[in-house]
């Protein structure tokens, strides 16, 4: 298998009655090793990343305050978690499974982060249950450290990528792709490089027609020397609030998809799970599984 990032320092604070399903981040480990997808010595606990690396592309009074415990209570409610010093930890652990997966994936071909694909999080800003975003942080220190000259960042979870595209808005060598409902949160939309809307109810057909219209001629356009692929399953039909009609079969051949283009432009890449928010857990660990099955097959 792939190099793996888990944080095992994954519970925190999380307000009554909230709907974020925090259990698969420590059973998707477990389900990964009972199917002998992947064994114990392809996961890494990654340490808190380096706050210079965020600093690339957060602002650093935003990045100061989130570690320190400042935000505000505005803030706060806007990013929809509880401050702690536990949560900020968490959030630069995740970052650094990220930026350590990427560099991994250079001589692996592709490495996982179990959580991550915290694409909310702006410049300036976070929000969504998302703080630091974890992709753009291991973007810019690929590009930062020669690692990687074109990256194209393609988000496939059903929320836009609204953080990730506010805070690569001007930089050409970072290509964000987003394909995510039209009429779903964030209701203020960032402006992507490319943008594909999704009515409400798109099913399996026409979301993979229109992936398949779009990625690969936008790798060939692109060019990317290195991709990172947020895999949000929350397009199902079964999701609380996706409000998509994709089956767990169409979510397979969607990353199928993803990672045959990678392998046959031979792109390493880096992937980050994203959201997940059906009532049954195991339809999200079925979903989130097949991810890993599809890159063991084809990459």
């Amino acid at each position: 298998m792939f190099p793996i990032a888990f944080d095992p320092v994954y519970k925190y604070p999380v307000p009554e009655g909230h709907r974020f399903p925090m259990d698969k981040y420590e059973l998707l480990p477990m389900q990964l090793l009972r199917e002998g997808i992947a064994t114990e010595i392809d996961f890494f606990s990654p340490a808190p990343v380096e706050l210079e690396y965020v600093y690339a592309v957060h602002e650093r009074d935003y990045i100061d305050r989130l570690v320190q415990g400042k935000l505000s209570r505005q803030e706060m409610r806007r990013i929809g978690f509880e401050q702690s010093a536990l949560l900020a930890e968490r959030e630069l652990r995740i970052t650094n499974g990220t930026v350590l997966g990427a560099l991994k994936a250079l001589d692996s071909g592709c490495a996982f982060n179990i959580a991550g694909g915290t694409h909310h999080a702006g410049y300036n800003f976070g929000e969504g249950f998302c703080m630091i975003n974890d992709q753009a942080v291991a973007a810019q220190y690929l590009l930062d450290h020669g690692n990687a000259k074109q990256v194209l960042i393609i988000d496939l979870d059903v929320h836009q990528g609204n953080g990730t595209a506010h805070i690569f808005l001007n930089e050409p060598r970072v290509f964000t792709f987003s394909m995510h409902g039209k009429n779903n949160y964030p209701f203020r939309k960032e402006r992507s490089d490319l943008d594909v809307p999704l009515e409400d109810k798109t099913g399996d057909a026409a979301y993979l027609r229109l992936l398949e219209e779009n990625l690969p001629d936008l790798i060939s356009r692109v060019k990317p020397d290195f991709i990172f692929y947020q895999a949000g399953v929350d397009i199902l039909y079964t999701d609380k609030i996706g409000r998509m009609a994709c089956t767990v079969e169409g979510c397979r051949m969607r990353d199928r998809l993803v990672f045959g283009l990678a392998a046959q432009h031979r792109i390493p890449l880096q992937v980050s799970m994203g959201g997940g928010y059906s009532p049954q857990l195991r339809t999200i660990l079925d979903a989130h599984v097949n991810t890993f099955r599809s890159a063991a097959a084809l990459l």
